[in-house]
């Protein structure tokens, strides 16, 4: 009986998610016509097949996704051929409360195509897939052929090839691909798609406006004027280079340090400590709140993560890095947030490795 749930943090996950599976379950069956008692060859070839892939979801420790895949196999293998980017538990916990916003969720994570990962990186940067949402596509935005890394939506597939058989493949990545909250459900907000993808799966080019969406000069323009100046400063000087780099980001979340005070012997050093801040994620404090400890944020400075931590003062205010937000989602908008924390994080490893 001890055993029933290794991690305390998992049994309210897979209480409210068993609630929200039963209540999917449900819907499906009563809207649901049956035909015929005996189950077709296309029945029982669609429960096979959920049930491998349920397994191998399972083996990478992809659960939430797993237990979905087994009770509504239809959200998945609505199309002749699916592909299906798996989100971890943690992301499926916040919105496990709510039916309708957790499958929006799953379905803007399915594309009805059946791509695997070297089908993937074939394609150029930048190119849109659809998915089971009409008219919201998701964008290929960072392509490394000879990492064999691939990005969408600026966010990395972590476990490509997952599972592969026949018309669907499962890759597990490191997030979702929307930010769309309760908050936003109940305003009616729509999932937002790349800026680089129109509903018909072409890029936008209008050369009067930029491809990126964050409102870089907005908050620059807020660090300066609401006590981060230090790092307002610091983060305009080596903007080109960031939008250079992510000309396509669309959603990010800023760490604004009180203090951002360093003595940077060169521009690249300054360049990597600011990226080292930024998140190519939107997460306001709720969803920062809901992650488990050591759970992994990806920043804008390659291979370097910033890592959920405990406070050591209150267990209910969220650390990063062992440095404590302190003024909480003090400026937001649909595509970014700002966190302003105590300190700047530490930064004594890219120091010396650049000395």
């Amino acid at each position: 009986m001890a055993n029933s749930c290794s991690n305390w943090w998992h049994c309210p996950l897979y209480f409210a998610m068993s609630v929200t599976l039963a209540i999917i379950a449900i819907s499906a069956s009563i809207h649901s016509t049956p035909t015929n008692s005996t189950p077709s060859n296309h029945t029982i070839f669609h429960h096979s097949l959920s049930f491998n892939a349920s397994r191998a979801l399972k083996n990478q420790g992809f659960n939430a996704v797993a237990a979905l895949l087994q009770i509504y196999p239809e959200l998945f293998l609505t199309s002749p051929q699916s592909t299906v980017f798996a989100v971890p538990d943690s992301s499926i916990s916040n919105v496990s409360v709510h039916p309708n916003l957790m499958k929006n969720l799953l379905k803007y994570q399915i594309s009805p195509s059946n791509f695997t990962i070297q089908d993937l990186l074939k394609k150029p940067q930048n190119t849109c897939l659809p998915t089971l949402i009409h008219q919201k596509n998701i964008a290929l935005t960072k392509i490394d052929p000879k990492q064999r890394s691939i990005e969408i939506n600026n966010v990395l597939i972590s476990h490509p090839n997952l599972f592969l058989d026949g018309p669907i493949s499962i890759h597990g990545v490191l997030g979702p691909f929307s930010t769309l909250n309760l908050q936003d459900f109940y305003q009616d907000r729509e999932i937002s798609q790349p800026a680089i993808c129109d509903a018909k799966l072409s890029r936008i080019s209008n050369a009067s406006e930029p491809t990126y969406v964050i409102e870089w000069n907005r908050i620059v323009r807020f660090l300066r004027s609401n006590g981060f100046l230090s790092f307002g400063i610091r983060l305009h000087s080596v903007l080109d280079e960031i939008v250079r780099d992510y000309p396509n980001l669309n959603s990010a979340t800023i760490f604004a340090p009180l203090d951002f005070i360093f003595v940077t012997p060169s521009r690249p050093l300054l360049d990597q400590i600011v990226r080292f801040h930024i998140v190519p994620q939107r997460f306001e404090y709720l969803e920062l709140n809901s992650l488990p400890e050591k759970a992994i944020l990806r920043t804008l400075f390659s291979d370097k993560n910033l890592v959920i931590t405990s406070s050591g003062y209150s267990k209910r205010v969220v650390a990063v890095n062992g440095v404590e937000i302190v003024s909480s989602d003090c400026f937001t908008s649909k595509h970014f947030v700002v966190h302003g924390i105590s300190g700047a994080f530490s930064m004594e490893e890219l120091i010396h490795t650049s000395i």
